[in-house]
C-alpha cells in the first residue's frame, strides 16, 4: 500500500505510538511506520528496549515494566490516539512480584484486581484493554510493515527431506494443542517423538533444550495460537533464531505461513543456508495433505 492511499485510508493516524519491548521488532515497525510519513513515539521497556531504537523514532520515552499510568499519561499528552505494542518482555519478570519492580498505582490496580491469570497473553490482552479505556487503540504490530509475515513455502534453498516433514506433520497439531492452552508456541520433535516444549523459558531456550536432548537431527515447528490476538501474539523469528537452530543442532524449522513474522528475511536465509537448515513456512492445508 502506498503512502497516498494509506494516509485516505487512515488520515488520523499521523501519529502512533509503540510500546517497545526487546528484539529487531520495534525497530523493524518503526522504520515501516516513518517510510509511510507516520511520527513514531516510542516506550522504551528499559532492560529489554534495545538502546538503538532511539535513531529510529521522532520521540522516545525510557521506563520501567510496571507504568501502566505513566504509558497513557505519555500517550496522551504527545497525542497519540492509536498505538502498537511491538518485541518482547523477559517473561520471568511479568510473574515476579509487582512490587520488586515498582509498579505505579493503575499497574498494581490491574495486576491484583482485574487480571483473570497470570498468562502473557492475559496480561497483554488487559494492558490493551487499559489502553482502549483511555480512547487510545491498539493495532497489529505489523500494521505498517506488513512485508515481514512469511509467504508460504521455503524460505531456504534446501527443503526437508521426507523423515523431517513426518516429524513436521507430527509435530504441528501438538503444537497447536499447547498454543491453544497458552502453553507455547514451539515444540521440537525428532522420529516421531516431543523432545522439548516451549514454556515460559521461551523459543530460545526451548531449542537449546531440545537439541542437547536430541543430539541433532531434530525438527522444531513454531506456530499461532487459533483465533490468535493479531495486536501482540504474532509468532517471530530473526537471525538469532537461525544462530541457536545452528549452535542446537536442529535442521528443520517450520513456522505459520501468514501469522509468522520473518526479521532481516535476507540474513535469516544466508545464515540459515551455511547452517544446513531448512526453513518452511506452511498452512494448515500443507499438513492435512501432506507436503
Amino acid at each position: 500500500m502506498g503512502d497516498e492511499a494509506l494516509s485516505r485510508e487512515h488520515p488520523q493516524r499521523r501519529t502512533v505510538g509503540m510500546l517497545a519491548g526487546s528484539g529487531l521488532l520495534p525497530i523493524c515497525f518503526a522504520r515501516g511506520a516513518r517510510g509511510h510519513g507516520v511520527r513514531v513515539v516510542a516506550i522504551a521497556i528499559k532492560a529489554e528496549a534495545p538502546p538503538e531504537l532511539a535513531e529510529h523514532v521522532d520521540e522516545i520515552h525510557w521506563t520501567g515494566l510496571m507504568r501502566l499510568g505513566e504509558w497513557i499519561r505519555i500517550f496522551k499528552k504527545t497525542g497519540v490516539t492509536h498505538a502498537v505494542m511491538c518485541g518482547g518482555v523477559t517473561k520471568a519478570n511479568m510473574y515476579r512480584s509487582p512490587v520488586s519492580l515498582l509498579p505505579d498505582w493503575r499497574s498494581a490496580r490491574l495486576w491484583y484486581d482485574k487480571l483473570r491469570s497470570r498468562q502473557d497473553h492475559t496480561v497483554l490482552e488487559a494492558v490493551a484493554a487499559e489502553f482502549e479505556s483511555e480512547g487510545i487503540k491498539v493495532e497489529s504490530s505489523v500494521l505498517y510493515c506488513p512485508e515481514l509475515l512469511a509467504e508460504r513455502g521455503c524460505l531456504t534453498e534446501r527443503e526437508p527431506t521426507e523423515d523431517e516433514w513426518a516429524d513436521v506433520r507430527f509435530g504441528w497439531p501438538i503444537a497447536k494443542q499447547i498454543a491453544a492452552m497458552q502453553i507455547g508456541q514451539t515444540v521440537v520433535v525428532k522420529d516421531g517423538a516431543v523432545i522439548a516444549v516451549e514454556g515460559m523459558d521461551g523459543t530460545n531456550a526451548t531449542l537449546e533444550r531440545g537439541g542437547k536432548i536430541a543430539r541433532g537431527g531434530a525438527v522444531a515447528v513454531k506456530v499461532a495460537k487459533e483465533g490468535h490476538d493479531p495486536r501482540f501474539d504474532i509468532p517471530c523469528i530473526g537471525p538469532d533464531t537461525v544462530e541457536v537452530l545452528k549452535g542446537a543442532g536442529i535442521s528443520v524449522l517450520a513456522v505459520e505461513a501468514g501469522n509468522t513474522i520473518v526479521l532481516e528475511r535476507e540474513r535469516v536465509t544466508g545464515l540459515a543456508g551455511k547452517a544446513n537448515v531448512a526453513i518452511a513456512a506452511l498452512s494448515a492445508e500443507d499438513i492435512e495433505v501432506g507436503r
